[in-house]
């Protein structure tokens, strides 16, 4: 299939994220044009970007629409035509609100303002609440070539329609969008990573468990399971009468747990039920006894991949 796009695309910055966004976009049948002042950069950028298109034929996600990719070392008179401009350079502030600043005064009215910030809000880049309508984080997971889920973070003044509309470029683009339906700090995957990670540490403080028992816990009991499931549909699975039934079960533990911590749990019923609806929507038709059949036989499937890897054998 070489269906191309009429979407175009400008990356600021030729670093690992922009070279493997770049190699996504173009794939999926975007002009890509990839701009960075260092020559250095946009000398190894071709180099770049053929290793992320090779992991992505061994992902087995390309998609060879044809797209291009053209670089440069300014934006010159290119960000008027652009449907979309990501922003991906350095995680400083005063660097990115310079940027933007020349993004909002260069850029089409309707071009969407994309900043791939792991950490900063767009309302610290771009301050004025009326400029805000066409500013929104575009937050990529590492490394974007393979790991094809973007978060979408608008800040308080990002209108409905951009977020619309990023959403189904980044799903045009070869992305699955997660949107937060306002500004947070961390958004959701650094939030769920920082949850663990805090309590990895304080695990490893308390001298309860090193460092490798712990991640030997992630790797051959959560990750495998969180890898195909989540943790709502994967506590569903493992207990039965799903979510309202583990909530019952587990929460008060889980409570404990946290306030211990310090931490405020409140599974309230209403928000249980809540989390039970979601899943019995996202589930349709399919039981909790099928979905766990499938999840078993999926997981000695991908046990039995992650083995050979570790073994060199595939």
């Amino acid at each position: 299939m070489t269906t191309k796009t009429d979407n175009r695309v400008v990356i600021l910055g030729a670093g690992f994220i922009g070279t493997s966004l770049a190699a996504v976009l173009a794939d999926n049948g975007w002009q890509v044009t990839l701009v960075d002042p260092d020559p250095d950069r946009l000398g190894t950028a071709a180099h770049n970007i053929a290793g992320q298109t090779e992991a992505m034929t061994l992902a087995g996600l390309d998609k060879g629409r044809g797209g291009s990719i053209e670089t440069a070392a300014s934006t010159g008179n290119l960000l008027a035509d652009a449907t979309m401009i990501i922003e991906c350079g350095p995680e400083d502030l005063s660097v990115k609100r310079a940027i933007f600043a020349n993004l909002l005064a260069e850029a089409g009215q309707d071009t969407v303002l994309v900043t791939a910030s792991s950490a900063i809000p767009i309302s610290q880049i771009v301050t004025d609440h009326g400029q805000q309508r066409r500013c929104l984080v575009a937050h990529p997971v590492n490394p974007p070539a393979v790991l094809r889920l973007i978060e979408l973070c608008p800040a308080p003044g990002t209108s409905p329609e951009t977020i619309r509309r990023a959403a189904a470029l980044f799903t045009d683009a070869g992305f699955e969008p997660a949107v937060l339906a306002h500004e947070i700090e961390g958004f959701i995957l650094n939030r769920l990573q920082g949850a663990v990670l805090r309590e990895a540490y304080r695990l490893v403080d308390e001298r309860l468990a090193g460092p490798e028992d712990i991640d030997r816990v992630m790797r051959l009991g959560l990750g495998p399971r969180w890898a195909l499931s989540g943790p709502f549909e994967t506590v569903e699975l493992n207990t039965p009468g799903g979510i309202k039934a583990h909530a019952a079960r587990m929460g008060p533990a889980y409570k404990r747990m946290g306030e211990a911590r310090g931490e405020t749990v409140d599974w309230t019923p209403a928000l249980v039920e809540e989390v039970a609806k979601a899943r019995d929507a996202a589930r349709g038709d399919i039981t909790v006894a099928a979905r766990a059949a499938w999840r078993s036989t999926a997981v000695a499937k991908l046990v039995a991949l992650r083995d050979r890897i570790l073994r060199g054998e595939a």
